[in-house]
């Protein structure tokens, strides 16, 4: 069986972000990156499902700019126990979803076969959930997204995936591909004896031509500053006023 995992460098979420001079990207000075976190589970997942399934092969995927950062990110995943890594070097200072998912897709169709994909629900600078879903679209096989359990048997798949307030449970054949929710996988932690194997795993460049952006970052702003707290007087007496202000200028109540 072969398993594909998809993972992207974002910056850490604890991390103060600022707009760069530029006003079309954010300001790296001081920022950490790491792998997206729901990229962590999946790559967990795709791990579990290795060592459970013998002879399988374990594929990291990543697409970013040629930089130490991003290139980072494989690495970790074959820390993680990915046996191979392939990245997609993208200069673009920002890629529409689809060009990603193109990438990933033409990158995949150059290996022999595919059982399995992984994506994380989300990427968490963008917050798109979009790639996942187009790569599946293109590779022409399911996607099922949100999953919190999952269990392969005879060429098909039993999942279990969180959707508003409800578990639903589906069964898919292989090949399919599968977005992880937290809960998935208990997520792993690479040790040092394995951030050193790791080194000497099969890291590889896929070269591909991306085709013209599909939208364009014109600009980028830091969100407005909160406004000042009012305080409309204390007691029983206070809460009609609270609830207009709620109602009129915070647009936060309706009735």
């Amino acid at each position: 069986m072969r398993i594909f995992v998809c993972v992207k460098a974002v910056p850490d979420t604890n991390a103060n972000l600022k707009v760069g001079s530029d006003n079309l990207t954010i300001n790296p000075q001081g920022v950490k990156y790491v792998m997206s976190p729901y990229d962590a589970v999946a790559a967990s997942k795709a791990v579990e499902l290795k060592a459970a399934n013998e002879g399988s092969e374990l594929i990291a995927l990543s697409v970013g700019k040629d930089n130490k950062e991003s290139r980072q990110r494989i690495k970790d995943a074959l820390a993680l126990g990915a046996d191979r890594g392939v990245f997609i070097k993208d200069d673009a200072a920002h890629r529409d979803p689809l060009g990603v998912a193109k990438a990933l897709v033409a990158a995949i169709k150059a290996e022999e076969s595919c059982d399995l994909v992984f994506f994380g629900r989300q990427a968490v600078d963008t917050q798109a959930s979009a790639v996942g879903p187009m790569v599946a679209q293109l590779l022409d096989i399911p996607f099922v997204m949100d999953c919190i359990s999952l269990e392969i048997a005879d060429g098909k798949a039993t999942v279990k995936r969180s959707a508003e307030g409800r578990v639903e449970t589906l069964e898919v054949s292989l090949p399919a591909a599968f977005s992880a929710q937290r809960g998935l996988a208990e997520e792993r932690y690479a040790k040092l004896k394995d951030i050193m194997k790791a080194k000497k795993k099969p890291q590889a460049d896929f070269d591909y031509a991306f085709p013209d952006a599909g939208y364009e970052v014109t600009a980028m702003t830091p969100p407005p500053e909160r406004p000042a707290g009012k305080i409309v007087g204390e007691g029983p007496e206070a809460v009609g006023e609270l609830l207009r202000l709620l109602q009129d200028e915070a647009k936060s109540l309706s009735f």
